[in-house]
């Protein structure tokens, strides 16, 4: 079955981890052998498993924050420097689109024919070397990188089509995970803007504070792309029953991460992930499913390889090809065909066309 995942930061992985991702993972993992750092040997996606776990779409990131609490390769010192870094990352997606290896997808035209062609490619049984081209909808993962509100439609125009306020930290436009910060001044005239583009908005990564007072603001097509359920993992990063429900209300989407620590109570970093599964994945997918009362919010947006490799991710996922084990593990709880076909790819497009087509 087709998927469609909600965070992937590709780009990060090929230009600051330097990692080409035109190779398999396992020779990706062969090439850092040796290499100090976390996640180093230890990838999970490339673009060769994306296909053969029939990733058609993935939501591709940009990522560079400037919060003034430097961290390498992540948080810089300045603006300009997060904008060119953005930037960069853009252009990386640009380049894999010129060598057909992705395409960008702007449009609700260029997405219906992108769908159409790896759902005929999919029924044909085709060999894999004649796959189509990866999908990707540019997203950015902190709006750092965008100098003022006015500057988005540039953006727009080059092809950034979701955009997520903040990341970690205290953000240009809004606090971020591990703040109680609000929307800054920034940030009431950026969601003005994203309205007027009809930009969706992920409300990923925002504070409390922040989502709440986003809600209040923007009237467009929102989202969760990589966010799991406090109930659960009760941490500020994940999202409360309230927030989810505001969501689902809206019409919104909420992808599952397959970060362990957004899997396990209380799991620290650089521990064992025994024990956490893509069972727990499923666990948190349910929870939603359960919360809206169908399967209509639910879906994936893993998340896998940012930051962290194989060390981090459910224990039983070697790479993002063991996509495909979802659709049994899903049938196993109970869920229909039709309900497996909206939680792997039906949600994020009925969401993008909601979008888009208007």
């Amino acid at each position: 079955m087709l998927v469609i995942d909600a965070h992937l930061d590709l780009s990060l992985n090929a230009l600051q981890w330097n990692r080409d991702l035109r190779q398999s993972a396992y020779t990706i993992r062969a090439n850092e052998a040796g290499v100090p750092g976390k996640g180093r040997a230890k990838n999970t996606v490339a673009l060769p498993e994306m296909r053969r776990g029939r990733v058609a779409l993935c939501f591709a990131t940009l990522l560079a924050r400037s919060t003034g609490h430097k961290v390498a390769h992540m948080d810089y010192e300045s603006q300009a420097q997060a904008y060119g870094m953005a930037q960069g990352q853009l252009a990386y997606y640009r380049g894999l689109e010129l060598d057909r290896h992705a395409r960008i997808i702007e449009s609700a035209e260029s997405l219906r024919a992108h769908i159409a062609e790896w759902s005929a490619w999919e029924e044909a049984g085709a060999d894999q070397t004649a796959v189509p081209p990866l999908g990707f909808v540019i997203s950015m993962e902190g709006a750092d990188p965008i100098r003022e509100p006015d500057q988005l439609a540039a953006w727009w125009e080059a092809g950034l089509r979701l955009l997520g306020p903040t990341h970690y930290g205290p953000g240009r436009y809004a606090g971020g995970t591990g703040t109680e910060l609000g929307l800054t001044g920034l940030g009431a005239p950026l969601l003005r803007e994203m309205m007027r583009l009809g930009m969706a908005l992920d409300m990923t990564h925002l504070s409390d504070q922040a989502f709440w007072e986003a809600a209040n603001l923007y009237e467009g097509p929102l989202l969760a792309s990589h966010n799991n359920c406090r109930a659960l993992v009760p941490h500020q990063r994940q999202f409360s029953d309230e927030q989810l429900a505001f969501i689902v209300e809206r019409d919104g989407v909420i992808g599952a991460a397959f970060d362990v620590w957004m899997l396990q109570p209380g799991f620290i970093k650089g521990t064992s992930n025994a024990g956490v599964t893509i069972d727990t994945v499923i666990d948190h997918i349910d929870h939603i499913c359960q919360l809206a009362g169908n399967s209509k919010h639910a879906a994936i947006g893993s998340d896998l390889d940012g930051g962290f490799g194989r060390e981090q991710s459910p224990c039983d996922l070697d790479t993002i090809a063991d996509f495909q084990l979802l659709p049994g593990k899903l049938a196993a709880r109970g869920y229909t065909a039709d309900d497996i076909a909206n939680i792997l790819h039906g949600n994020w497009l009925r969401l993008l066309f909601g979008a888009w087509d208007g």
